[in-house]
């Protein structure tokens, strides 16, 4: 009886992998996965970890491995990035079959209750007949507290590769796309949509995800409240900034963290429609036509 028992107890335990890629950023990833132990304190969850060191020289798999035992650090050569870092570390992940992958970013910072908010927004929606589902995360500035990270809108029918972030509210919502920083996936999704595109060469594999989830009947949903914390990126020195030369901003857009244009070509031959030539050619055109503006404008 005691034996029937404990075995029942078992079974209700849930296995949860989270799926992280870093790159020499020892203090914020250190950070992040102290924060995750801490929103891990229920005792009903099996936490473990498949990260990708992708190519660091700071010592961080070493420190990981001596505080979080748990974490499984696979070591690269540095020229994974995002996208296909995330790619290796959910194909060895899904190789333990696990009830539920995290993605997660090393510079988000959970707060406490995260996990067990995900989990159960996911059981919430699946009560209400929508599984398989995966459920995104909103994280905020720690010092502002605007939302910096999260699920997002098309901004309208015309601009379908243009997307606005989604404030969190107090019930779920529906969303068409999505920030990779925090991102809960059941295996049944997992199973339908697949892994992660390793064809990007570093963004826009999120975005890509969340599409082709809604295409395939996963529905992704914002899960009500804000989940940690992490900063927003600033356009300071990428090819967004108008303060550079044209030059270096061409050479930024063309580089792996710009906008590739290998990359872009997929997103938008994928998920903007028959017209998807002119979505891959604006940006760029945009570009050039935004410098010869400010070269002609009257002083």
């Amino acid at each position: 009886m005691n034996m029937e028992n404990f075995n029942l107890t078992e079974s209700k335990r849930t296995r949860l992998c989270v799926v992280l890629t870093y790159f020499n950023r020892k203090e914020k990833t250190l950070a992040c996965f102290r924060a995750l132990s801490r929103a891990a304190l229920p005792n009903t969850l099996d936490l473990s970890a498949v990260v990708i060191d992708d190519g660091s020289t700071d010592g961080t798999a070493d420190l990981l491995f001596l505080e979080f035992p748990w974490v499984q650090v696979i070591r690269s050569s540095g020229n994974l990035y995002w996208a296909r870092g995330m790619h290796q570390a959910i194909q060895v992940a899904m190789q333990s079959d696990y009830d539920f992958y995290l993605w997660l970013n090393d510079d988000t910072m959970l707060y406490a209750d995260a996990l067990s908010r995900l989990l159960d927004c996911e059981a919430v929606l699946g009560r209400k007949g929508n599984s398989p589902v995966i459920v995104v995360g909103s994280t905020v500035d720690e010092n502002t507290g605007l939302v910096t990270y999260g699920g997002e809108l098309r901004v309208s029918r015309i601009r379908k590769m243009r997307f606005k972030r989604i404030k969190p509210s107090d019930v779920a919502q529906t969303c068409e796309s999505m920030n990779g920083n925090t991102v809960l996936i059941s295996r049944n999704a997992l199973q339908i949509v697949g892994n992660v595109e390793a064809a990007f060469e570093h963004a826009m594999g999120d975005t890509d995800y969340a599409l082709r989830a809604n295409k395939s009947g996963v529905g992704v949903w914002v899960a009500p409240g804000v989940h940690g914390t992490c900063s927003g990126n600033s356009v300071a020195g990428t090819y967004m900034d108008d303060s550079l030369a044209l030059g270096r901003r061409w050479r930024l857009m063309m580089s792996r963290k710009g906008l590739p244009w290998r990359s872009w070509l997929i997103l938008t031959r994928r998920h903007a429609g028959l017209a998807w030539p002119l979505y891959f050619v604006w940006p760029y055109l945009s570009l050039l036509l935004g410098q010869y503006r400010s070269i002609a404008k009257p002083q």
